[in-house]
């Protein structure tokens, strides 16, 4: 099992940088991929970016492609995701997730709100 702590988030104009971390603890050392998502009010929940728990791989969607970045340090178990030049559209409650095998994500955050105003 895992548990998944994170920090970060809040209010910001478009144009702006917010950075989300998530503190793992538990099993990590049988960890294969950490993710963040997210979900705005009427939308299905996205994947937003992704990282192998070596660190060796990462994926993000078009949407996101150049502005996220999403990172890991390993000697704290924390993962991070770098958001530049926020968009209005990239408002959502943002979660991070555990996954021991490929697109298995079993565990969640708590979730943090980030609020991006134009």
């Amino acid at each position: 099992q895992v548990q998944l702590v994170e920090y970060g988030g809040g209010s910001v104009q478009a144009g702006g940088s917010l950075r989300l971390s998530c503190a793992a603890s538990g099993r990590t050392s049988s960890l294969y991929r950490m993710g963040w998502f997210r979900r705005a009010p009427g939308k299905e929940r996205e994947r937003v970016a992704s990282i192998t728990w070596s660190g060796d791989s990462t994926s993000y969607p078009d949407s996101v492609k150049g502005r996220f970045t999403i990172s890991r340090d390993n000697a704290k178990n924390t993962v991070f995701l770098q958001m530049n030049n926020l968009k209005p559209e990239d408002t959502a409650v943002y979660y991070c997730a555990a996954a021991f095998a490929p697109n298995s994500y079993n565990y969640w955050g708590q979730g943090t709100q980030v609020t991006v105003s134009s």
